[in-house]
């Protein structure tokens, strides 16, 4: 999987990575595009997912989600968990 074909969600609107998910499907580099998130960008990044594909590309399908949970070790030398999710869409060929 490219690089080029990686969403990061952050702390944008919901709607601007919808509109960066639909670019990178009809660029037609490829049939799948993958929506990463960590922390509390998560529930937005699903947002993101279900919002291409109820409402703006209604064939493209979930192939795979992958989470994972990182220890971080702060500043203050005190260690945290942060949560990440990988969504992989993909629109039939």
């Amino acid at each position: 999987m490219a690089e080029e074909n990686s969403i990061f969600v952050g702390k944008k609107s919901a709607m601007n990575y919808v509109l960066a998910v639909i670019t990178q499907f009809n660029k037609g580099e490829g049939n799948e595009v993958v929506i990463k998130a960590r922390g509390k960008s998560i529930s937005r990044a699903v947002d993101v997912a279900e919002i291409v594909r109820k409402k703006f590309i209604p064939d493209v399908q979930i192939k795979d989600i992958k989470i994972d949970t990182d220890e971080i070790t702060l500043e203050d030398g005190s260690k945290m968990n942060l949560s990440s999710i990988e969504i992989y869409l993909q629109k039939p060929e």
